[in-house]
């Protein structure tokens, strides 16, 4: 595991206003052109390995040391500086306060569902997680004709949200008197035919594994938990005909599907608006957090 060093700014999805100044670029970019979406390339280590520039080094400063990137866009901050693989084009009428969602949460658990796993009409699945990437797993599913959508969460109070976009069962592993992949495996008579971890960590990618049927189950990672020891898998649990594969920003090529799922969503084909929970000042960004780890939040908008 690689780590960031030092200090850095955080913030891995927004929408800009404009672009400001423009050094080199060779997709046609122009300055004062508005309204991108940054959005992270594809590395082995994203956090690790964006934390500096192409050539090795910062953009930012404070007091005369270096502040990290984040992710490669670093949005939480009114300037950052990115490269132009890390930015996307949107209309000029895009909604920012919305399509900011699409730089990680909705097109993640979306994507994971149509783009990953293909989840097919009339199939089962099992989403693992109600928070913002779980629930766009759910609109996910019910967009792909899912006969049943069971979810799972600590937290019941998200359970009239989830069956709002879909979902068909909901279950709380705490009511429960048994593990939770051993409950879904007796509701659907031998597992379903997809699952969606969506929170991390090794024991629930572990209950999404078992909750798949053998012969064809895919169970699809999105879920990580930073410093967890990870999933061991028997070569005999695949052999079985269980599949187990993962999915980074739900399998959208960034540059090219931003700008067509802000158009979705513009065109009323997505739902975005479900997913946002509360709108805030930028100065209140601590207090989003809190709202965040206390369970009562799904995606709070921060507003410079």
């Amino acid at each position: 595991m690689v780590f960031i060093q030092s200090q850095f700014i955080t913030g891995h999805g927004a929408p800009w206003i404009e672009v400001e100044e423009l050094l080199k670029s060779e997709r046609n970019f122009q300055v004062s052109q508005r309204k991108w979406a940054p959005r992270e390339k594809h590395f082995k280590n994203p956090m690790g390995d964006q934390k500096l520039m192409e050539d090795g080094t910062s953009r930012f400063t404070c007091k005369g040391k270096p502040i990290y990137h984040f992710m490669g866009t670093s949005t939480f901050s009114q300037y950052t500086v990115v490269s132009d693989v890390n930015l996307a084009k949107l209309d000029d009428d895009a909604n920012l306060e919305r399509v900011c969602l699409l730089g990680c949460a909705f097109s993640t658990g979306y994507g994971a569902v149509i783009n990953n796993a293909k989840v097919t009409p009339g199939s089962t699945c099992a989403i693992f997680g109600l928070g913002g990437v779980g629930l766009s797993a759910v609109m996910g599913c019910k967009a792909s004709g899912a006969s049943r959508i069971i979810v799972i969460d600590i937290n019941s109070e998200k359970f009239t949200k989830a069956k709002a976009l879909g979902a068909t069962d909901c279950l709380n592993p705490k009511d429960l008197d048994k593990p939770i992949q051993e409950v879904i495996i007796e509701m659907t008579n031998g597992g379903v035919d997809f699952a969606f971890e969506c929170v991390g960590g090794a024991k629930i990618m572990r209950a999404a594994l078992d909750s798949v049927t053998v012969g064809w189950g895919v169970c699809t990672i999105i879920g990580v938990n930073v410093g967890d020891n990870g999933l061991n898998v028997s070569a005999m649990e695949l052999l079985m005909g269980r599949t187990l594969t993962g999915t980074c920003f739900g399998g959208w090529k960034g540059v090219t599907s931003v700008p067509k799922l802000a158009a979705d969503y513009k065109n009323k084909k997505l739902d975005l608006d479900a997913l946002v929970s509360h709108t805030l000042p930028f100065d209140k960004v601590n207090e989003a957090f809190d709202l965040m780890y206390q369970g009562k939040s799904i995606r709070t908008v921060l507003l410079f």
